[in-house]
């Protein structure tokens, strides 16, 4: 048999079936392979889309009835702080909307979202192998790549012009080719599994207890994907289709050290003991037996993302951090970005200049979105004063910026990341300025012993987001909280015996 194809996808899942399918789309002689290893797609933890990744994935795709019926809609997100364990629920302080979200989201059963996604690609034409391993990779350049592939008990021989890391975490292109790189600046690490049992946040119950916490806000708290904030660390509580929930700790190892325990879940439970929202809401809730998972050194990137004849799509080409949901939007970008190289060079375009500034591009929008975001964070994550700051500075400039960027035409807007050209720059550069002075701020306020202490009595709950003057009046209002921020700090004084936060990086385990 001629096992020769344009294409060979490593990985059916979503950024493996996504970049095939598009192929496949604009180019509908081309012959994709894909190989997947698993026979059918594990229940994974579960994952919230932000206003890019469900542009991505309806005016892209095209699968929004699907996911209307498949998937929960996402209210949002919340978050939820107090000032000492034995705070009452009720004056927990509280960050999110008012009112329903006024772009698509969802709550989405990642393992029902990938195999939509590849029985798509099949449906279209792409061939799939299932369940099959790759033995060996031989990448010769565009035209000359060789895979060994094990499907059952016969070993194939495959020619690909070009092959599509889409493999994940396994990440099977960059570790052949030594070129995954943990980032050391961030060394967070997370546990998660399924419930049951989990509070309804607008049921009866809790409105008979709490009727002024339950008539503070208009939409579900309970489709939105509810954070517990604390110094160091951050809980997030997704609500699946069926039922259960996605419940993970992502904690900054310099500062936090989960709860022991027999059982992940065992280790989650008695961390939601410490926060007052988590024992109103999950004190009597059971992990599900067998959807336990931890990982290490989450954050991780790829020195090169594209070459002569090969491209890694999603998570294979990094990670950074699970808070605001960013993987899906950079497995969106990787993906339409991969079929984007292959299908110009597929019709005769020397891909080589390109490829170069595509990488270049990748490696800049990666580190901008690190240091603009997610650098050391962590430190300031549980004071709802700061954070709050944050909140509305970040998801402003979001909105501003890339959700209006591939809003205005779907179609090509993919191929551009986050922080492309001077103005993504300019941007960025203040993103990471006002990210490094929360994060002073919040040193400051645990010198003096004042860290948390504004964490009860109030709501910040928004309007709503949108990519338009709506954002940009939320970005004033988050200029003002910051610039409170700065004028409190100036009276801050270091208290004797007040602790002293870690900032050495800490040297992560293996990616």
């Amino acid at each position: 048999m001629d096992f020769s194809y344009d294409a060979v996808v490593i990985g059916g899942a979503f950024s493996g079936a996504s970049t095939a399918l598009l192929l496949k789309r604009r180019r509908p002689a081309t012959r994709v392979l894909i190989i997947e290893k698993e026979a059918e797609f594990d229940r994974k933890v579960g994952e919230s889309t932000t206003e890019v990744s469900s542009c991505f994935l309806t005016k892209v795709l095209g699968i929004s009835t699907w996911l209307g019926h498949h998937q929960l809609a996402k209210q949002g997100l919340r978050m939820w702080f107090a000032r000492t364990p034995g705070e009452k629920f009720e004056d927990c302080a509280e960050v999110g909307a008012r009112y329903n979200a006024r772009l698509s989201g969802f709550q989405v059963d990642r393992a029902t979202l990938d195999e939509h996604l590849l029985a798509l690609a099949v449906a279209e034409g792409c061939e799939l192998w299932r369940p099959a391993k790759i033995a060996a990779l031989e990448l010769g350049g565009a035209g000359r790549n060789v895979l060994s592939v094990r499907v059952g008990e016969e070993t194939r021989k495959v020619q690909a012009k070009w092959v599509v890391d889409a493999s994940g975490r396994a990440a099977v292109i960059a570790r052949k080719l030594e070129l995954l790189r943990p980032l050391t600046e961030h060394p967070v690490n997370a546990l998660w599994a399924r419930f049951t049992g989990v509070k309804d946040w607008d049921g009866a119950e809790l409105r008979a207890k709490f009727p002024a916490w339950a008539q503070a806000t208009a939409t579900s708290r309970a489709w939105a994907t509810n954070h517990l904030m604390g110094l160091g660390w951050w809980t997030w509580i997704i609500p699946l289709k069926g039922g259960d929930y996605s419940i993970g700790l992502v904690y900054d190892t310099r500062l936090f050290t989960p709860p022991a325990g027999a059982t992940i879940g065992e280790r989650l439970g008695a961390h939601f003991q410490t926060h007052p929202v988590g024992r109103e809401i999950l004190g009597d809730a059971q992990p599900v037996a067998g959807d336990q998972r931890a990982f290490s050194s989450l954050a991780y990137v790829s020195e090169r993302v594209m070459g002569d004849g090969w491209a890694m799509a999603g998570d294979a080409a990094g990670f950074i951090d699970p808070l605001y949901s960013p993987g899906l939007d950079f497995c969106a970008f990787t993906a339409h970005g991969a079929q984007s190289m292959i299908a110009r060079a597929l019709d005769g375009e020397d891909p080589a200049a390109g490829v170069e500034k595509y990488n270049a591009r990748f490696s800049f929008c990666y580190r901008a979105w690190f240091d603009a975001v997610y650098r050391d964070k962590y430190f300031y994550m549980g004071d709802a004063e700061l954070m709050a700051a944050a909140f509305l500075l970040d998801i402003a400039l979001y909105h501003l910026g890339p959700v209006r960027q591939v809003y205005s035409d779907p179609a090509t807007q993919f191929d551009f990341f986050p922080f492309d050209g001077k103005p993504g720059r300019v941007v960025a550069a203040f993103m990471r300025f006002y990210n490094r002075r929360l994060a002073a701020l919040a040193r400051r306020k645990i010198a003096a012993g004042t860290y948390g202490a504004g964490n009860a009595q109030w709501r910040l709950l928004v309007g709503g987001f949108l990519p338009d003057g709506t954002s940009g009046r939320l970005l004033l209002r988050g200029l003002a909280w910051w610039a409170r921020a700065e004028w409190r700090g100036l009276f801050l004084a270091p208290k004797v015996g007040a602790p002293t936060p870690v900032l050495a990086p800490v040297e992560p385990a293996e990616v």
